[in-house]
């Protein structure tokens, strides 16, 4: 029994086809790409931009964001390929589990939960907030009571000590719901959010374009220096180190493209569209992502972002510098809560897919790998998430795991492009749609750029995501290995 075994590319192709047993293909290549969208465009672009324009690179975030899109078309390139090829549910976990073993696909898998479950909590805590200031700002009316909107372990600056944050809890289930019902309804919903979001990103950069100051761009890159933060954590800030630290920030607002991979055993034509869901959607938010940090750099000053915008910084630059337009900074808000409901629900997708293959291996409880009689979908999983993501989001605050959530998509990327590589000498013959470039080369580089991007990030996040690791390690050896159905083939518990 070797924990280094691996799945038999037969057997995952065989799985493949038996569609009418297991989850139901509905979805297009227009799905894939509004899915994509969907969970690209959220908090990173309207709250990350002005974060690393503060912290690390000024107006040259543009170029923060130019390194992380290299870095995640690189491996987006990796990530079309294999998903064509193997059009399987979970993702990074079932190519590694190909190609490189079960130990390995176990250890991509935990790291999975990091960016796809603890990643929905978060978001979820963060709508929580902008509901807030939804009621306040656009409805005025009164807001929801401090103690029923934070955790236990937050208290306001008048003493009020937080319950539960209910409306968290709430927007979790909602979606968790929805995705029960059917992954066909939650693209369409999924897809009327993207319309909403992506007219109200581009009217940001039509109607701000004219407001953009030049002095505000001066200097584009500015000269390396150290800026401490409100906690009195110092930022490599300007020059090279700066425009990296920017990146490894910015990467966040990326996340989200590689939860279209997961859909792959639930598309119409994945050969065809997978390529095209996850490619698409990259490209689409990367040209809106330079442009928005183009303009709102060049509206407000780096000062604003530090001081009076904060998380707010978007709409904050439309109301003081932006006159006339004061109904935009309204319609950001709105698009706020609806970009990232829509990463909730991605994310949402993504973890139960992973979980449901997981159960189908055994590493995870085979009730997990159940789908539902009528609605096909792998319910069991997604209540299995609701309860552990809604948990989260209701008890727990959500300042201190969004960088977590970066560092573990990082590290799912990089054994992604090594799969390529390790997948072209295994299985040379193997039939594949879509092949990834210049192999290795393409993949070694984004190997290399996720590596810099995960150095950016700092070493307290290096020291989380191998304590995290070391938890999976103890759940494998105490629990999966002993029911892995590859290694142990009698075992059907």
């Amino acid at each position: 029994m070797s924990i280094w075994k691996r799945k038999p590319m037969a057997l995952l192709l065989a799985e493949a086809s038996e569609s009418e047993k297991g989850l139901k293909r509905t979805l297009t290549a227009w799905s894939l790409v509004a899915l994509g969208i969907g969970a690209i465009i959220g908090a990173g672009l309207f709250v990350r931009t002005a974060t690393a324009a503060a912290q690390n690179a000024g107006p040259s975030v543009t170029i923060g964001f130019i390194v992380a899109a290299i870095g995640c078309a690189l491996a987006g390139l990796c990530y079309a390929e294999l998903s064509s090829s193997i059009p399987i549910a979970g993702s990074a976990y079932t190519y590694t589990y190909a190609t490189m073993g079960e130990f390995l696909a176990w250890i991509i898998g935990w790291d999975l939960i990091l960016e796809y479950a603890v990643g929905a909590a978060t978001v979820g805590i963060a709508w929580s907030e902008y509901l807030n200031n939804l009621l306040v700002n656009v409805l005025h009316v009164s807001p929801i009571p401090y103690e029923l909107c934070h955790s236990p372990f937050q208290t306001s600056v008048d003493g009020v000590n937080g319950i539960i944050n209910l409306p968290a809890l709430f927007i979790v289930g909602v979606i968790s719901l929805l995705l029960i019902k059917g992954t066909q309804e939650s693209a369409f919903v999924n897809g009327i959010i993207v319309v909403v979001k992506v007219a109200i990103v581009v009217m940001i950069i039509v109607f701000g374009w004219s407001f953009i100051n030049d002095a505000n761009h001066t200097p584009y890159i500015p000269e390396p220096s150290v800026f401490t933060d409100e906690h009195g954590i110092g930022h490599s800030y300007g020059g090279i180190l700066g425009i990296l630290g920017a990146a490894g920030t910015v990467f966040f607002a990326f996340i989200g493209f590689d939860a279209v991979s997961t859909a792959a055993q639930e598309t119409k034509n994945p050969k065809r569209d997978m390529p095209i869901g996850i490619l698409g959607s990259l490209a689409i938010c990367t040209v809106l992502y330079i442009l928005f940090a183009h303009v709102l750099t060049g509206v407000a000053t780096v000062e604003d972002f530090r001081t009076g915008g904060k998380e707010a910084s978007v709409s904050f630059a439309i109301q003081k510098y932006m006159l006339g337009y004061e109904w935009l900074a309204q319609f950001v808000t709105v698009a706020i809560l609806a970009g990232f409901s829509s990463v909730i629900l991605v994310m949402l997708l993504g973890q139960s897919r992973v979980f449901y293959s997981m159960g189908k291996d055994g590493l995870l409880p085979k009730a997990f790998s159940e789908v539902h009689p009528k609605y096909k979908t792998p319910y069991k999983a997604n209540l299995a998430i609701l309860v552990i993501v809604g948990l989260f989001a209701a008890f727990v605050p959500g300042d201190i795991v969004g960088d977590m959530t970066s560092i573990g998509t990082l590290f799912a990327f990089i054994l992604v492009c090594i799969s390529v590589i390790v997948l072209r000498k295994t299985e040379p013959d193997m039939k594949r749609e879509f092949k990834t470039p210049f192999v290795p080369l393409v993949p070694i580089l984004g190997i290399i750029v996720c590596l810099a991007m995960i150095y950016g990030l700092g070493w307290t996040n290096w020291l989380r995501l191998i304590g995290w690791l070391a938890l999976g390690f103890i759940v494998y050896f105490g629990y999966s290995k002993k029911r892995s159905k590859l290694n142990n083939p009698n075992n059907q518990e």
